[in-house]
């Protein structure tokens, strides 16, 4: 089972910064998970909020800040860390290690996306990283607009825990996933994972910094594993 450090490793660094990247790699994680919007000036950044009050203490909305604006603002203190900034896709994607499995996760709940889906789509084409990425929505319609923009990009449907399952399931997965569906870990049962794997898809639990949960995950044949602390789980698992 693939360890992918949520966000980074946002236990121990501020959570889509480089620190927390970088920690990601000093604990041993097999990838990561990250969002990705598109800023005022049309960068694609790396972020998970779309006002910044939590993490910079100011109420500006991402999608209509440019970078450079974006760029001077601390996401670190606010979360019980050293200052950091919000960096861009660009600047992660250098980081990270060619073995580094990376699973950039849309954040758009919007039918219209400003171009983020055909963004990432070019972004992952001219890297030639579609041998290392998976893009995740919880919006089905990025995925099938990312789908078409460039079908060799692997994609996994994220089931939302507060909407029904039996829709998202059976009717949008099929729809907008080519590679792996991300359930809420709470959702998985031996049922569920055979019938997804039978299916094709491989199976990406979020998020999990339990190691007793880690292991019953692993059991069960979960494939990834989105946490917090790659480094207790990675110790888990081994031990």
């Amino acid at each position: 089972m693939l360890l992918l450090a949520h966000r980074g490793a946002s236990a121990d660094a501020p959570e889509n910064t480089l620190p927390a990247f970088e920690e990601a790699i000093s604990q041993r994680a097999d990838g990561v998970e990250l969002d990705v919007m598109v800023c005022g000036s049309g960068e694609l950044v790396v972020c998970h909020d779309e006002k910044l009050d939590r993490l910079a203490g100011v109420g500006w909305e991402v999608g209509r800040t440019p970078y450079e604006a974006l760029a001077r603002l601390d996401v670190g203190t606010r979360l019980g860390f050293p200052p950091a900034r919000i960096p861009r896709l660009e600047e992660v994607l250098e980081l990270l290690p060619s073995r580094f499995l990376v699973n950039i996760e849309l954040k758009c709940d919007r039918v219209e996306d400003r171009g983020l889906s055909e963004k990432v789509a070019r972004l992952v084409r001219a890297r030639r990283l579609e041998g290392r990425v998976v893009v995740s929505s919880f919006n089905p319609v990025c995925l099938m607009r990312l789908g078409a923009a460039a079908p060799e990009v692997r994609r996994g449907f994220l089931l939302d825990p507060d909407r029904p399952f039996l829709l998202q399931d059976a009717l949008l997965t099929p729809l907008c996933a080519s590679y792996s569906v991300h359930p809420f870990h709470e959702a998985v049962t031996p049922a569920r994972v055979d019938r997804w794997h039978a299916r094709g898809w491989r199976v990406a639990v979020w998020t999990v910094d339990e190691p007793l949960r880690a292991k019953e995950l692993r059991a069960l044949g979960v494939d990834m594993c989105i946490t917090n602390r790659p480094r207790a789980l990675r110790a888990a698992l081994e031990g």
